[in-house]
Parts: C-alpha cells; sequence; structure tokens
C-alpha cells in the first residue's frame, strides 16, 4: 500500500472508489463476529459460570444455582451479576474515552491504522478469552473491558471513515452494504459456533467448545481486519484546531471548541437525541428477547438459537432493502418507517402466546428486517450532518451516546417487571422509545441541518424536503 496520500475526500476514480469501499464494508464483517459470538450470546453466560465456580466451587456450574459473593476491592458482588457489572462498567469507560480517541482520529492522517490497532489489541483480547477457565473470572472480567473499548474506539474510526470515502449521494446504499456485510459475517460465524457448542464434538467439553468459540470470534476479527487496512487510503486531516504541545494535548484542544461549538449545529444535537431515544429501544430489545422467549414464553434453548440466527440473516437483506429504499424516498422517511414497524412488532410481541413456535419466529424475522435497515441508515444520516474535518469526534459523540445511555431501556424494562411481574408488560414499556424517538425525529430539519454543516445536500433529501 502506498504512502501517498488520497485527496481528502472521495477517490475521482469511480473503480477506485468502489474498491475502496468493499475494501470498507469488510471491517464490518470482521468485528461482528466478535458481537455476536462473544459479546451478545456466550460469554456472559459462560462468565457467569466461572464466577459462580469462584464463589460456590462446582455448585456454580450445576443446575443448583449459586448465590455466593464475591469481592472486589471489598465489596460483595454476586456471582451472577459479574457479567452485568463489568459490561456496565465497560460502558461507561467507553462513553468517558471515546470522544478523546475521536478527537485524535481527526488530527492523523493515518486513520486506518489507528482503526487497525484498536482492532487488533481488541482481537488479541476476544482471542485470549480461550484462557479463561476453572474459577478465573478477573481474567474473562478484563479482557472483556479491554475487547468492548477497543470496539467502541475502532468503530468511531470505522464511522469516520465513511465520510471521506464515498459522496453525500452514496452514504446511505454504502453504510447500508457495511451493515449488510456485518450482519452476514457475524451470522455465519455464530452459526458455525452454536454448532460447534450445540453438539460438541470429538469428545469435547460444553466448557472446551465456549473456549474455542470464544477464541475463533477473536481471530476472525483480527484475520479480516486486514483487508480494510490495506484497502482503505490515508487522507489528510481537514479543519483542525491549531493548538501546541503533545498530541493528547492537541486532541483535547479539538475536542473543547468542538463541543463548545456543538450548539452551533441544533439540528445534529437533535438527531443525536432522538437516535439515543430509539436506539436505546433497538438495543434492549436485542439483548431482552431471549429473556422474554424463555422466561415468559417458555421456549427452548434450541428455539432461541434458531431465532438469533434467522434474525443476523434477514437483517443482511434488510439493511440491503432498506438502502434501496432509502435512495428513492429518502434515509429519514425510510428510519421513521422503521420506528412505526419496530412499533407494531413490540406491540405484538405482547400478544405472543405461550409455548408456540411459529409466531415468536415470524417476529424474529420481522425484528431482523427493520434491524439492518434502521441502524445502517442512522449511521448515514448522521454523516451528513457531521460538520467537516470533525468526522471522528461527532462519531465519537454518537457512539459515547449510544453507549453512554443504553441502560435506560434496560432499566425500563427491569422495572417493569418488578412492578408487573409480567415480561410482558416490559416488552410493551419499550414501545415509549421507538415513539418518542419518531417524534424527535419528525422535528429533525435534515436538509437544513446538512447545509449548516456544511455538506452538500443529497439528491435523496433534496426531493423529500
Amino acid at each position: 500500500m502506498t504512502n501517498v496520500l488520497a485527496p481528502s475526500g472521495p477517490l475521482a476514480d469511480p473503480v477506485a472508489r468502489a474498491r475502496e469501499h468493499r475494501a470498507w464494508y469488510f471491517y464490518d464483517w470482521a468485528n461482528s463476529a466478535f458481537v455476536t459470538t462473544t459479546a451478545t450470546v456466550l460469554f456472559g453466560p459462560y462468565l457467569t459460570a466461572v464466577a459462580e465456580t469462584a464463589a460456590c466451587g462446582e455448585a456454580g456450574t450445576t443446575d443448583d444455582p449459586c448465590h455466593g459473593d464475591l469481592s472486589v476491592l471489598g465489596v460483595p458482588i454476586a456471582a451472577g451479576s459479574v457479567a452485568a457489572y463489568t459490561v456496565t462498567f465497560a460502558t461507561i469507560l467507553s462513553a468517558l474515552l471515546l470522544p478523546i480517541v475521536g478527537a485524535i482520529a481527526d488530527r492523523t492522517s493515518k486513520k486506518r491504522h489507528l482503526m487497525a490497532g484498536f482492532a487488533w489489541t481488541g482481537s488479541a483480547a476476544a482471542a485470549a478469552m480461550f484462557f479463561v477457565a476453572g474459577a478465573n473470572w478477573q481474567l474473562g472480567a478484563g479482557l472483556l473491558v479491554v475487547a468492548a473499548i477497543c470496539l467502541g474506539s475502532s468503530m468511531v474510526v470505522y464511522d469516520a471513515i465513511l465520510v471521506q470515502i464515498a459522496h453525500e449521494d452514496d452514504r446511505d446504499r454504502v453504510s447500508s452494504r457495511g451493515w449488510a456485510f456485518g450482519y452476514l459475517g457475524g451470522g455465519l460465524l455464530l452459526a458455525l459456533n452454536l454448532a460447534l457448542v450445540t453438539l460438541e464434538p470429538f469428545g469435547l467439553s460444553r466448557s472446551d467448545t465456549v473456549r474455542i468459540s470464544l477464541l475463533s470470534a477473536g481471530l476472525w476479527w483480527a484475520a479480516w481486519t486486514i483487508i480494510p487496512f490495506r484497502g482503505i487510503r490515508d487522507r489528510p486531516p481537514t479543519g483542525v484546531v491549531r493548538v501546541g504541545g503533545s498530541t493528547a494535548r492537541q486532541a483535547a484542544g479539538q475536542l473543547r471548541e468542538t463541543l463548545r461549538h456543538a450548539r452551533g449545529y441544533p439540528q445534529t444535537l437533535l438527531f443525536l437525541i432522538a437516535y439515543m431515544l430509539y436506539n436505546d429501544g433497538v438495543q434492549t430489545v436485542i439483548s431482552a428477547s431471549s429473556i422474554y422467549g424463555n422466561r415468559e414464553l417458555g421456549l427452548g434453548e434450541d428455539v432461541l438459537i434458531v431465532a438469533i440466527l434467522i434474525v443476523q440473516f434477514v437483517a443482511f437483506g434488510g439493511a440491503l432493502a432498506l438502502g434501496r429504499l432509502a435512495d428513492r424516498y429518502g434515509a429519514k422517511n425510510i428510519v421513521m418507517s422503521s420506528l412505526v414497524l419496530w412499533t407494531v412488532v413490540v406491540g405484538a410481541a405482547f400478544f405472543l402466546p405461550v409455548e408456540q413456535v411459529v409466531p415468536f419466529l415470524i417476529l424474529a424475522v420481522a425484528i431482523g428486517f427493520v434491524l439492518g435497515g434502521s441502524q445502517a441508515l442512522s449511521r448515514s444520516l448522521f454523516s451528513l450532518l457531521v460538520p467537516k474535518g470533525k468526522e471522528a469526534e461527532y462519531f465519537s459523540l454518537y457512539q459515547a451516546a449510544e453507549r453512554g445511555t443504553s441502560w435506560f431501556g434496560t432499566l425500563a424494562f427491569g422495572l417493569a417487571f418488578q412492578l408487573t411481574d409480567s415480561y410482558r408488560w416490559s416488552v410493551l414499556v419499550l414501545v415509549t422509545f421507538f415513539i418518542a424517538g419518531l417524534i424527535v425525529l419528525s422535528k429533525v430539519d435534515l436538509q437544513a441541518g446538512i447545509v449548516a454543516a456544511g455538506n452538500q445536500v443529497p439528491r435523496s433529501v433534496a426531493r423529500y424536503r
């Protein structure tokens, strides 16, 4: 790969531009394996089992639940809460660190190096989860924190690169294809790993198959990152604030400048509020669907596994389909339509019959269809509202907002269950997040926000003002 810097914007040659887009897609393909196999499905229950072994001995791995405590800095922690507390700590720490990562990224011409550095550090931590065994829960918790922070940091840089490689008219399509690749790659490795864990071949134990699956997710993340690292070109930074001193001091100075002037972009901030609201609902549906299916509907683990895979593969097609619709009808209109569909889907979940597999799987298909498109188009919409030269900083706020507020939905879900003793009402409460996000998003003047940020108004936006 040449060290000569490319122009600051998308490449002029359409063939070279398309080639760079394809390289960019593969980072979604790479990191989604960790998100699905490790973060979403396998590591939480496995870390809980390891923590319960530490607290209760072998009792933590039997059908008899463990109620023992562990000590963290002298504070007693329930073994069953270790995974949740670890994720919460990683989430809060990410929300604090990501804006600094964004400020640094906007000052460098080597964004692909920064993205890949975070990716390979995170993937090393993910692969090292293979060594979490017995009662060594501290190693598992530490590795999960490192991997989660590195994932968020790499995504800040990755999202910012979208602005550099794609014209405004192309971003809905490029972002949608990236998300689609991610769901396909993550779903493919998850299917292989779930088959391994379920079948337990070659005399392997359940613990062995889980650890091998965790290792495979880390190796997948690391290996596929090579493609975007080699295929994306370096570009000079633009519009940075000149601050003396070290790189860290320069980054902090630019960050202060961005936050000071963020109030000058009210449509950008309004979109960010809308995204925080409806994304909270999306993330809670993803994380709580297995609890709802198992505890409220009485469905077995095999059904939940099938549902997870359905969501992954349908989301691949959904992201591509909604991306095409966005080009025709405007991304904002499609996102708003998807939020209406989210409201209908979550409302329908309230009425699902107990121990009936087919209705639950039909709902999984509907969730998969709206999931990929709503996330992909949200990313491309936000990219249009970001001032030039501050892409990574603003996407760090985007990522930090997502991670820093993503506990509101789970809190509402938990409180509703505590008050009603029913997960049906917990699910129904989530409708409020989609409705609130839809209302706020409807107030966003997208064209005014794009112009204020100094970006070109895409044809699809101008057509449906």
